[in-house]
């Protein structure tokens, strides 16, 4: 049986004896405190009840939390309670039998945000492509979730400067935009490259630029330049991230060389990096591995290592299975995943979790150092916001970590 919340409990026998008065004055409590509800179980966990008020056949959570939720007979409540850890830091949002992820602030709709969470959580629109969206969900932090000390400027930081540019493409065809990052702070020699997939919203959502800011200035990575690719949007964006012939040669033989030409950036492998989440962290990964030279070091961040999706199991995690058979490469990796990624997504997909695990354990069996972290959350940016300083730490900072063990996580 679920956990039911002493509140709703409470809610519930004070139903039987005063309805409507009881009601309105537990809607108006929510709408004051905001949900989902939190009560705290011990010292290590809570119980989180997740509220909806409204009609509907069914309902449930999605995204982080995926939760179904209950209807008390006779009312307007929807309730549902799951215990969880105080470190936890995700995003969900509510559905109605659809999956699709909310595209307004209105907590109406299909699918929508918590109209009674205190806190939104938005995914801009790229402004320069119209086939994008906006998108919305809310934001689930408990008491001891982690801080995000880096992503947020701070007073008194030098601003490096973003310019917008485009690279002509002969692998993908046309041009792609590029925003260009450049340091504020002076540096000697060439500066190191960092290359990062999906870039409008590594920059509009991750905060990629605030975060080399604060870093640069602390002294925890030295002054680095960085690209920002934003690849085609929707079905094409997967055509484009998967490995392939043309990823490699659009990065290697468009990208670099387009970079070298127009700033000092290193020729040296060992200082160049190249990153992403999700898809972009599978191509991040497969373009330094097939391409030995190009790349010294990955950030890879809830890497789609399942891909490709497919009901036969010998089709499965292609990268792992094909650099099992490949050269070894002079590659270090930053590596994180969820671990709340523990569920398959569709039919045929594996799940985060077990592949991002496997996918580690290969790579320390071949030699490579790696940096592995299982974050207290699931497939969500609100956590790779925060952890993309500790991959640009482990792979430019001046206090590299050793690699780490098969089957042990740090």
């Amino acid at each position: 049986m679920p956990e039911t919340s002493p509140r709703i409990d409470r809610l519930l026998h004070d139903l039987s004896a005063d309805g409507a008065p009881v009601l309105a004055e537990f809607w108006r409590e929510m709408a004051d405190r905001g949900t989902p509800l939190v009560e705290r179980v011990d010292s290590d966990s809570a119980l989180v009840t997740f509220l909806w008020r409204g009609e509907a056949a069914q309902t449930s959570t999605g995204w982080g939390i995926n939760l179904p939720l209950r209807r008390v007979p006779g009312t307007d409540v929807w309730h549902g309670s799951e215990r969880l850890p105080l470190d936890l830091h995700t995003i969900y949002f509510l559905r109605h039998g659809a999956t699709d992820l909310p595209t307004d602030a209105t907590g109406r709709g299909p699918t929508h945000l918590d109209p009674l969470n205190h806190r939104p959580f938005r995914f801009p629109a790229d402004p320069a492509d119209p086939n994008d969206r906006e998108l919305w969900a809310s934001l689930l932090e408990l008491p001891r979730a982690p801080d995000d000390p880096w992503s947020r400027p701070r007073p008194g930081v030098p601003r490096g400067t973003l310019l917008s540019a485009s690279v002509r493409t002969t692998a993908w065809g046309g041009r792609r935009r590029v925003a260009v990052y450049r340091p504020a702070a002076a540096a000697d020699g060439p500066l190191p490259l960092l290359v990062v997939f999906d870039g409008y919203l590594a920059r509009a959502l991750l905060r990629v630029p605030t975060t080399l800011d604060n870093l640069i200035a602390a002294g925890r990575i030295p002054p680095t330049m960085a690209l920002f690719v934003t690849a085609s949007s929707g079905t094409r964006r997967i055509d484009e991230l998967r490995p392939s012939a043309a990823l490699r040669a659009f990065v290697t033989r468009d990208l670099l060389p387009w970079a070298r030409r127009r700033w000092p950036v290193t020729d040296d492998p060992a200082r160049r990096v190249v990153a992403g989440s999700s898809l972009g962290g599978l191509a991040a990964a497969y373009v330094a591995l097939a391409e030995p030279g190009a790349f010294g070091a990955v950030i890879a961040q809830s890497g789609s290592f399942w891909w490709p999706a497919s009901a036969e199991p010998a089709e499965r995690e292609w990268l792992t299975r094909a650099y099992a058979g490949w050269p070894a490469a002079p590659v270090r990796f930053y590596l994180d995943v969820g671990d709340r990624e523990n569920t398959c997504p569709r039919p045929g997909q594996l799940d985060q979790l077990s592949v991002s695990r496997r996918f580690r354990d290969l790579l320390v069996a071949r030699g490579h150092q790696v940096s592995y972290a299982e974050y207290r959350g699931g497939h969500d940016y609100v956590n790779w916001r925060r952890t993309f300083a500790d991959g640009l730490r482990a792979v430019l900072g001046a206090g590299r970590r050793e690699p780490v063990p098969p089957g042990r996580a740090t």
